[in-house]
């Protein structure tokens, strides 16, 4: 027996299918749905029992966890017809979203889904990727009442090696947008780096290790740098879905009046990448816009 909570997850896909087995292997009972039946069964391979609705998922456990591409995406599985609120009152539990979505709408779908099941609501983005994701090495962002934080603390603390609390529902959202400005950003800095780099002549494998002790130094010089060296774009996260979150940064800076002229320039990067028909690739991607061997 365990005292653990009955784990629903929503959504098994770069980001799901490991996080679900990191929570299989930390002792959840964990219950899981995705639109794609093929995610499903590779999600049961690892112990997770299969749903056919996210109500169903909902109706299975106590704690329900998002994590989908899309602000829609999101809406449509805790609203839809077989969504999590069709499970009917849920005083008591609590969903945990870790997809990045639209800060006034994911206040709105709290407010609306207590209204309508008494259920919580934490908006908990994640940094880290995939990789961190199945070791449990992710850092949270998250926004929800004090008593809903406490309730999921012990979980996220399982799935993660930094969770902070921002403040009520909506700012674990702000807090994502933070860190894409700073993740992202990165990766056009990197490209062009690494472009001048090997237009120079120098050995660049040599740059991550050469500037780790200085300024320059950061888990995204060390992870990102090889692989563009590589060109292994291969996804650990989508370049459409960076320009994704790139436009919802630009949304809310706006919203707020606060400028963001290098998100702006790393987002027609991205823009194109994606005109390009590179969308499926990994943000490492946005080197080929700066590759002189690269003619696509």
């Amino acid at each position: 027996m365990t005292d653990k909570p009955r784990i629903g997850f929503i959504g098994l896909g770069l980001m799901g299918g490991p996080f679900t087995t990191r929570l299989v292997e930390s002792g959840y009972t964990v219950t899981g749905y995705d639109l794609d039946v093929e995610k499903v069964a590779r999600a049961a391979e690892q112990g997770v029992a299969p749903a056919d609705s996210c109500r169903d998922v909902a109706e299975a456990s106590d704690i329900v966890v998002a994590c989908v591409t899309s602000t829609d995406c999101l809406r449509n599985a805790v609203f839809g017809a077989t969504g999590v609120a069709a499970a009917g009152a849920a005083t008591g539990k609590i969903l945990v979203d870790h997809s990045t979505t639209i800060v006034d709408d994911t206040k709105d779908m709290a407010e609306r889904l207590r209204r309508e099941t008494g259920m919580g609501w934490v908006d908990a983005p994640v940094s880290g990727g995939p990789g961190a994701a199945g070791s449990g090495t992710l850092a949270i962002m998250a926004g929800g009442a004090q008593a809903d934080i406490d309730a999921v603390g012990a979980l996220m603390t399982d799935v993660s090696s930094s969770f902070t609390h921002f403040g009520p529902v909506g700012a674990g959202q702000v807090a994502k947008m933070v860190n894409q400005i700073l993740v992202l950003n990165n990766y056009a800095v990197l490209a062009e780096a690494l472009a001048l780099a090997e237009a120079g002549g120098i050995d660049a494998a040599k740059i991550p290790q050469a500037l780790a002790a200085g300024h320059a130094g950061s888990n995204m010089l060390q992870s990102m740098f090889p692989r563009m060296i590589a060109r292994d774009f291969e996804p650990a996260g989508y370049a459409r879905q960076i320009l994704k979150d790139l436009d919802m940064l630009h949304d809310l800076a706006k919203q707020m009046t606060v400028p963001t002229p290098m998100s702006s320039q790393t987002a027609t990067l991205f823009r194109i990448l994606n005109a390009k028909g590179h969308g499926e690739l990994d943000g490492t991607a946005v080197l080929k816009l700066f590759d002189s061997r690269d003619t696509v």
